[in-house]
């Protein structure tokens, strides 16, 4: 290693060698600024040790040179490609000299913990590339050679990470157009943490008391006080909700569990700890006046440095009673289109909203709350994801369709998403501003600066104004409207959107999904979980008051609860060693679970009987994903055992959405089925052999394919034939309005749908019928 290249000593023809981030700040600490102190592992030394790498495969022996012309959308090989990358450079041995060279520079310091932040730099003319350092998270690590060695490897792999290899592609770059260095800084305990952001209209700080991990990682919600930028004043300030916090663990002997998300941090020892904040301080602002006024100088003085749009962080170093205050990184401001188209998916949820955005690339890692009215930036969405979702103001998934979890939850709380939306938390960082639309399934950059740009405030009530807002009522549909034969039905899983749904002119609820509808109940164990450990008779309560409600509300009108419908990887955070086959695509879904586990089922008919003995006698069962009459005939039986069917208004329905049931319904009534729901989700991924989860298939997974209307035709003229009703409550009917005309024509009996499509649902039905009346009438006339 030829040098170190120190912040207060980098010069204007070293910025290729330490990359942007570390090069602002070196900008500034030498204008006599408070940086906090380091140094930079040069671009250089990443060539050299790529260089180095022992490997017989000729991917990797070719490295840096290699270009890396990857099929991006052949995922399986960019997994692959990735992995193995990232797996040679993590086993391959650092240089000694490096490693001693780096830590003698940081002993130094006097610290016990480092920061190895990635500074990027890109030698291209390429557009479109200023803001690509959320590629890269920063690594912690001990100050001890060991640790420093592995924290290096894990900051260089990360330009190999499946993502990053995306990213390079996407926008034309090739390795030997990469400048990764690495910024070394100390890290002490803090009093508080967090941003300062510019521009024209006014300025926003943000703080969390102790280091400003739990910011980065979503887990509080921060103060913020809003500044005006000509006098300084505070013209408000909001107080957050800080639980924890981070700092740093002087005894190495600890292990540190709390990860950096895709910091290639792994459960050994690191230098951080988190803590819980007590109350009486939860209930304080961060910052002491004092404090607070230090950082709003501070930012009128960068002004004349960066101009009037920047970002920078800031840490106030110290203990409880005195610390000093640092810059740690600093953002000018981007040359950005105003309302610059970002990225496209599919249109999931309507509506329109502007709000700051929370990327979370790995949905494993749930967080235990998210920030109200934030746009959540997420690979994809399971069903458990639900308790977290009723705060955020929009939804962007990279993966998914149009009945994906992800878009059928954002329908219901009427929450404006796009899905579909290939490499979101790649070309997004959390804390952009965001102009979501769900109508056209576009996101749109703000750019906070611009001369054309209303002020936040009046731009947020005038994009906002169409968004759907599951707070407020839906839109009633008007007494003026026809009568309608065929009855229309809402599907429901929320109690907390029952007052805004109850007075719509629905005849019932068609669909109210168990799975979605306990989860606000189950406290994230399975309800195995509660079985096994003596709770059966707090959950029976629970799940009772859980139905009842619905069955209140909307008596007389008929309620049809359809029991358990789960696969283990929809809800990964529900363990359940019960189950043995996780990985199957469609699990042991429906009722053949209840076979080989009837515990829970058993509970939900006891909930239901609880509920037809308070009087209410307007649930009916609807069961979910039947495979075989064999397995229908074990439920009935069971439902008999429960004493419903004693109820004489009780009905026993089944969904309609294995293609068996094609061939089988008639052997199903004589089984006893009361009714079929077509469920035109499932029906068409096994009709088609597509996964509804996968978006790119989206023109493939279509209910409007020939096969799936001549099935649905002959599932209703079946029912007809045999005397029973025939129901439907897939997205079908609200995602494709023209298809009402040919479900009236066929004779369906109900439509059922979400919410937000009630009102338009309701006047294609009554224009379906008209056409069909009016149509009998000239062929009487003829």
């Amino acid at each position: 290693m030829n040098k170190l290249y120190w912040l207060d000593q980098i010069k204007l023809q070293d910025r290729a060698k330490v990359g942007d981030k570390a090069f602002y700040l070196s900008k500034i600490i030498q204008r006599g600024y408070p940086v906090m102190p380091g140094f930079v592992v040069s671009a250089e030394i990443l060539r050299q040790f790529l260089e180095n790498l022992n490997s017989s495969e000729s991917l990797i022996a070719d490295l840096p040179y290699s270009s890396l012309h990857l099929d991006v959308t052949n995922w399986r090989q960019l997994q692959q490609v990735a992995s193995r990358l990232r797996q040679e450079i993590l086993t391959a041995t650092v240089t000694q000299e490096w490693v001693s060279t780096i830590f003698q520079a940081a002993r130094e310091w006097q610290t016990s913990c480092l920061i190895l932040r990635p500074s990027l730099g890109v030698s291209t003319a390429t557009p479109g590339i200023n803001n690509i350092s959320g590629l890269l998270e920063s690594v912690f690590c001990q100050c001890e050679p060991e640790a420093i060695a592995l924290a290096l490897k894990r900051t260089w792999s990360q330009i190999f990470r499946a993502r990053s290899l995306l990213y390079w592609q996407h926008s034309g770059i090739n390795l030997q157009q990469i400048n990764l260095a690495v910024l070394v800084q100390p890290v002490e305990n803090a009093i508080a943490s967090g941003s300062l952001t510019t521009n024209a209209s006014g300025w926003e700080i943000e703080a969390t008391l102790g280091l400003g991990i739990a910011i980065a990682l979503g887990e509080i919600q921060p103060d913020i006080y809003y500044i005006q930028p000509e006098t300084g004043a505070v013209l408000e300030q909001q107080l957050g909700n800080k639980m924890l916090a981070y700092g740093v663990d002087d005894a190495a002997s600890k292990i540190f569990l709390r990860l950096v998300p895709n910091s290639g941090l792994t459960p050994d020892r690191t230098c951080l700890i988190t803590y819980l904040i007590p109350q009486a301080q939860q209930k304080q602002y961060s910052l002491q006046e004092e404090y607070l006024q230090q950082i709003i100088t501070l930012g009128t003085q960068l002004v004349s440095e960066l101009g009037k749009t920047f970002t920078i962080k800031w840490t106030l170093a110290g203990q409880t009673t005195s610390g000093k205050l640092y810059i740690t990184q600093v953002n000018p401001s981007q040359s950005m289109i105003p309302h610059s188209h970002l990225i496209r998916g599919l249109g999931a949820a309507g509506g329109r909203v502007v709000a700051t955005a929370l990327v979370i690339t790995n949905p494993q890692q749930k967080p235990e709350q998210l920030p109200k009215g934030v746009i959540l930036v997420v690979p994809t969405i399971t069903p458990d994801w639900l308790p977290l979702l009723q705060q955020v103001g929009g939804i962007i998934t990279e993966q998914g369709g149009l009945t994906s979890h992800a878009a059928i939850l954002a329908r219901e709380l009427g929450i404006t998403a796009v899905v579909n939306a290939t490499s979101a938390t790649t070309l997004i960082q959390t804390g952009e501003r965001l102009l979501l639309d769900g109508d056209r399934g576009e996101v749109y950059r703000i750019k906070a600066d611009s001369k054309e740009e209303m002020d936040k405030g009046r731009e947020e009530n005038l994009l906002t104004s169409d968004r759907p807002n599951s707070k407020a009522p839906h839109s009633a549909v008007t007494s003026h409207l026809p009568m309608i034969a065929t009855q229309l039905l809402v599907n429901l899983s929320q109690s907390a959107l029952i007052e805004q749904v109850q007075n719509l002119p629905v005849d019932g609820v068609g669909l109210l999904r168990s799975e979605l509808m306990v989860l606000n109940i189950l406290n994230g164990q399975h309800p195995n979980s509660w079985i096994l450990s003596g709770r059966q008779a707090e959950l029976l309560e629970l799940w009772s008051e859980q139905i009842m409600q619905f069955a209140r509300a909307f008596a007389p009108r008929p309620v049809f609860y359809r029991s358990l419908d789960w696969r283990s990887q929809d809800l990964p955070s529900l363990s359940d060693s019960l189950e043995s086959s996780p990985q199957s695509m469609l699990g042991e879904r429906g009722t053949f679970s209840y076979l080989r586990n009837p515990a829970v089922f058993d509970l939900e008919l006891k909930a239901l009987a609880s509920v037809q003995q308070a009087g209410y006698t307007n649930v009916n069962l609807l069961l979910p994903f039947v495979r075989t009459v064999e397995e229908f005939i074990f439920c009935r039986r069971k439902v008999e055992q429960a004493f419903l069917t004693e109820v004489a208004q009780f009905q026993l329905w089944m969904m309609a959405e294995v293609p068996s049931v094609l061939f089988l319904l008639p052997e199903y009534v004589k089984a006893g089925v009361a009714g079929i729901s077509i469920g035109t989700n499932d029906l068409t991924q096994l009709l088609l052999g597509v996964d509804r989860e996968q978006g790119q298939l989206a023109k493939v997974f279509n209910e409007r394919h020939p096969a799936v209307m001549s099935a649905i035709a002959q599932l209703i003229q079946m029912a007809q034939s045999a005397g029973i009703p025939c129901s439907i409550c897939g997205q079908a009917p609200a995602l494709y309005p023209e298809i009402i005309d040919k479900l009236v024509e066929w004779g369906i009996t109900s439509i059922s749908v979400e919410p937000e499509a009630v009102e338009r649902t309701y006047q294609a039905i009554a224009r379906a019928e008209q056409r069909l009346i009016l149509a009998a009438a000239r062929r009487k006339l003829n």
